[in-house]
């Protein structure tokens, strides 16, 4: 037993009341009671509050009191535990803006994190948003991709995976069991065809690489900054993002060198660039903007440029979706680079794959190429910069000449 009685209980005075074994009944100076358990975890004290003295007893007071101590003793915080058995079980759009509350500060960049509550706002919520996650079952995940998995692969394939991660939150915070219905491998793998058999790649429309040093030409003819940018892309070989995003603290001019952070690149890792001369000269060709630290700044203040710029520089130019020259975009000069690099130069494949940071497939080669063949590359962005420089072959139209 311990040391109160429930009548003790209800006329002890102003202070603090053991009851043995950290049970504590506190009452204030103006006569109000509540019970607390103090216990000590891990070498910290902690107080857990059991209730007003008013709505629990002294028998449920030890009751509470006894559960706790039993969790203490198996290495488990009671307060935390409780948090978590009383809380509400939410619904699949809260669970989702809870994920995403906690995990969009260690991606890479503010655009991922719109993605995931565009493609969940689109396709998840309408079947599942407002169901509570613990009754979410294989059905409710086939109704969301069932309708667009042999259309939209690779959008289904994303809204799978987010939804996989989601529950498995879900269930670390025992908001639902550990099964997960959007686990693809032992599971959806089983119900749905692979994505590899129900869609074909789609590669970004390229220019073919005959066709770039006329344009290169073209494009030196205009001034703009969107211009000087979509230039540079071409010289780096480097994606849309990349360019717009770049600031001049990563551009050593002296050295010749542009380095790309890691947290600004598809495969999380530092990516050197050697500048060619061309590429050199529109970067110092360029004018400073005090407080805006991008290279290629935009109309905003301290902002560059929209990332849409460079497509629709080129849509003016007749080139894009449905254009009157060719169905080319921006990021389709990486692939221009790339045939430009097996079908003409002498560079080797590694060295052309390192120029476009593309990460190596094959584990076992990785751990031995790890390097960034930095001298190699440069050689090979020089030999590219000359040829989309070089003057345009001038095409004779036969049909014209006399014949003597």
């Amino acid at each position: 037993m311990g040391n109160l009685t429930a009548r003790t209980a209800a006329t002890a005075k102003p202070g603090r009341h053991s009851d043995g074994e950290g049970l504590i009944l506190s009452v204030s100076k103006t006569g109000s009671r509540s019970w607390y358990l103090r216990f000590q975890l891990n070498g910290k004290r902690r107080d857990m509050a059991l209730g007003s003295a008013a709505d629990v007893t002294l028998a449920q007071a030890r009751e509470q009191a006894g559960k706790a101590r039993a969790l203490v003793r198996a290495g488990i915080d009671p307060i935390e535990h409780r948090k978590v058995e009383t809380a509400t079980v939410p619904t699949f759009t809260s669970a989702a803006a809870q994920y995403i509350r906690s995990h969009r500060h260690g991606w890479s960049n503010r655009k991922h994190a719109r993605q995931w509550v565009a493609t969940l706002k689109t396709y998840a919520r309408p079947a599942i948003g407002s169901k509570p996650v613990d009754t979410i079952g294989t059905e409710d995940i086939l109704a969301v991709l069932s309708p667009i998995w042999t259309t939209k692969t690779e959008t289904a394939k994303r809204v799978q995976g987010r939804m996989e991660n989601i529950l498995d939150w879900c269930a670390a915070r025992k908001f639902r069991d550990a099964s997960n219905p959007a686990r693809w491998r032992g599971h959806l793998d089983h119900l749905l065809p692979k994505p590899t058999k129900v869609s074909k790649v789609t590669h970004h429309p390229a220019m073919p690489w005959p066709a770039l040093p006329s344009f290169m030409t073209e494009l030196r003819s205009n001034p703009s900054i969107s211009s000087q940018a979509l230039r540079f892309l071409i010289l780096s070989a480097c994606r849309t993002s990349e360019v717009i995003g770049a600031q001049w603290s990563e551009v050593d001019l002296d050295a010749a060198v542009w380095t790309i952070p890691g947290d600004r690149m598809k495969a999380g890792r530092e990516h050197r660039v050697p500048l060619s001369d061309e590429a050199l000269a529109i970067v110092k060709a360029l004018p400073r903007i005090e407080g805006n630290p991008f290279v290629f700044p935009g109309a905003r203040q301290g902002r560059p440029l929209s990332n849409m710029a460079l497509l629709q520089l080129m849509r003016g130019l007749g080139h894009g979706v449905n254009g009157e020259k060719s169905a080319a975009v921006p990021h389709g000069f990486r692939s221009t680079f790339r045939d430009w690099c097996g079908e003409v130069s002498s560079h080797p494949r590694e060295v052309a794959e390192a120029a476009l940071a593309h990460v190596n497939g094959d584990k076992t080669e990785a751990a031995y190429a790890r390097g960034d063949l930095f001298t190699k590359r440069r050689k090979l962005m020089t030999d590219w910069s000359a040829f989309v420089t070089r003057a345009p072959a001038e095409v004779i139209d036969l049909s014209t000449r006399q014949t003597g």
